[in-house]
């Protein structure tokens, strides 16, 4: 048998290409781009696979017209303050939250830095009337320089960049909050009393004008309570309570705020309070006015939407697969099956509604391409306790009575967005499970200047500076005993001053329920021969009625304290309202604590005694 070889078995070559591109038979792509199919019953079959042949006896909407009833909110009640008109002119947050600044604590000048912004302020008015008014305004009301050796002034010197700030306006600049707190005092008060400089009929009266633009200003810049406290904080629950009216029928619809701490004030914040048919006090009178609004029903559509035809292709904006929801991830879910299920069922009926508007829906009337109308009524109405009905953006009701749900839906006059910044104070509420107690720990409390410091670090500095004034006025009270004994017995140990106890004491006429009372602690310094005094809080959110003549006593209610604690921060907070104004208010927020902790509180203790001579 012959045997045949190839010749490419012995002459191997290389192939290359340097491009790949297509040959087309035609210098024209209108066939290409017709997406031909040549075999017609795949197409059907995709068709029917799709779900295209399925008849449906429905018709597209092409009319809608909508039966509303809409008032607007009137009164506004915080705590036991009679009711008043609601403001329109500010957010409601402002309202509720507006606490007034402190520019005292425990007798002493504090809010250094808002206290020279007023003075700056006033001698930016006065000046440009006479030119030696400054020097006289700064001596009448000018800061004073504190005395270190004095324990008066020990909030000041204590802090080495509180002493330094101070010393470095004082007799130099003017204290413009005394001014603003003299004026407001009335009784005939003048911003030239005392002032030898306001000799002229004219000059006093330019005077005068520029007090009144000098309170306007300040009063503009901070928005705080006209008199006193906020009655809308609950100092036991370490909450917000306020209520709102809106005119109903022959009554009112009473919306009511049981707890407010979070710092965003929406529709979900209030509930109908149907106990109540109207709020006391006077405010303008407005009836609930029935609307009908027309439509032109319109598609909801968004960016890559599943288009109804098959061989229609989507947007790229959207990626729907990079939605992967976990099996509790209902929301996930439920957005999924809407985009790709139901996207194209959905129309859209705009209504503008006006702020502070509570409206009622009570139907709708649809018209569809055959000519039939149907009257569409809330899904969610029924009992307000069948928790299965189907309802969005509706109000509950206070209590548990089988009574009809309520479809009101209010649109609050709220800020948007609100800035918020550095706390100003800072506490923390724990419980001491070693210790059985109930801590209020000062995490960040506010120095005289204004601004705020970790409180472990202002309660060391406060108490080191005691202990030298005590030791400087008493040099004898030093003991020149040696203690030989390697132990000694100790009754109590002590905690930092920044920890603040509260103690559980029975409510009124009750053996079982208790509530938690604030107390102190005294403030023990080594070979002090006086009688210790009590430690005060730092912060005003513990001060709660120290300040008061006579001194209150502070209770919280013990379910405040959970086991997790509670965290209340107070800072300010700054919004622009619709008609462009700035905003800026002090507001306080609560928010869930970190765990419970120990102050290393300990009694009966035998500790060793340190050498003589060590640290």
């Amino acid at each position: 048998m012959a045997r045949f070889t190839k010749i490419a078995d012995y002459l191997p070559t290389v192939t290359q290409w340097n491009r790949l591109e297509g040959r087309p038979r035609t210098a024209h792509f209108d066939r290409a781009l017709k997406a031909e199919v040549a075999d017609a019953l795949w197409m059907i079959s995709k068709q029917w696979q799709m779900g295209e042949f399925i008849g449906d006896d429905a018709g597209s909407p092409v009319l809608a017209k909508a039966l509303f009833e809409t008032t607007r909110l009137t009164k506004y009640k915080a705590g036991d303050e009679p009711a008043a008109a609601i403001d329109m002119g500010v957010p409601l947050e402002v309202t509720v939250e507006n606490r007034p600044l402190a520019f005292t604590r425990a007798g002493k000048r504090i809010a250094l830095d808002i206290r020279l912004l007023m003075g700056r302020q006033w001698i930016r008015l006065v000046e440009p009337i006479a030119a030696d008014l400054k020097d006289a305004y700064i001596d009448k009301y000018g800061i004073s320089r504190p005395n270190p050796d004095a324990e008066a002034d020990a909030h000041i010197c204590a802090h080495s960049r509180v002493w330094q700030q101070f010393l470095a306006v004082a007799d130099r600049r003017m204290d413009g909050y005394e001014l603003y707190a003299y004026l407001k005092k009335g009784g005939g008060h003048t911003a030239h009393d005392g002032i030898a400089e306001a000799s002229t009929q004219a000059t006093r009266d330019a005077i005068d004008a520029a007090a009144t633009r000098f309170i306007d200003w300040f009063e503009r810049l901070f928005k705080q309570p006209i008199e006193g406290s906020n009655p809308s904080w609950k100092p036991p629950y370490l909450e917000h309570q306020f209520a709102c009216s809106a005119p109903w029928r022959d009554a009112e619809k009473v919306l009511y705020a049981e707890e407010y701490h979070h710092g965003h004030l929406d529709w979900f914040s209030v509930d109908i309070d149907q106990t109540r048919t109207t709020l006391e006090g006077e405010a303008p009178a407005e009836e609930e006015q029935p609307i009908t609004r027309t439509f032109v029903p319109s598609m909801v559509t968004f960016g890559g939407m599943p288009h109804p035809r098959w061989w229609t292709f989507e947007s790229w904006k959207t990626n729907l697969s990079f939605v992967k929801p976990d099996t509790p991830d209902l929301n996930k879910l439920l957005l999924l099956d809407f985009l790709l299920i139901f996207a194209n069922d959905w129309f859209v009926l705009p209504v503008t509604l006006p702020v502070g508007g509570l409206t009622t829906v009570r139907g709708l009337m649809v018209s569809n391409v055959f000519g039939e109308h149907t009257w569409v009524e809330a899904a969610g109405r029924g009992s307000d306790e069948t928790w299965q009905r189907w309802n969005m953006y509706t109000l509950a009701i206070r209590g548990s009575e089988n009574v009809p749900a309520d479809l009101s839906m209010v649109l609050l006059p709220v800020a948007p967005k609100v800035q918020e910044s550095k706390p100003l104070e800072e506490i923390y509420l724990l419980r001491d499970e070693i210790a059985n107690m109930v801590w209020g720990v000062e995490q960040r409390v506010p120095l005289a200047t204004g601004r705020g410091q970790a409180g472990a670090e202002t309660g060391y500095e406060f108490r080191s500076k005691l202990q030298q004034l005590m030791l400087a006025a008493n040099p004898s009270t030093v003991p020149d005993v040696e203690f030989k004994a390697p132990v000694r017995y100790q009754i109590a140990n002590t905690v930092p001053e920044h920890w603040v106890p509260f103690v559980p004491v029975h409510l009124d006429g009750q053996m079982r329920q208790i509530q938690l009372q604030r107390a102190s602690l005294p403030r023990i310094l080594e070979n002090d021969p006086g009688v210790p005094k009590k430690i005060e809080p730092k912060t005003s959110l513990l001060r709660e009625g120290l300040d008061a003549t006579p001194p209150l006593q502070y209770f919280v209610h013990e379910e405040e304290v959970s086991r997790a604690g509670a965290a209340v921060r107070l800072a300010f907070q700054r919004t622009r309202w619709y008609d462009g104004r700035v905003l800026t208010w002090l507001g306080i927020r609560k928010q869930t604590g970190r765990g419970g902790g120990s102050s290393g509180l300990a009694f009966d203790q035998v500790v060793p005694v340190k050498p003589t001579g060590s640290q």
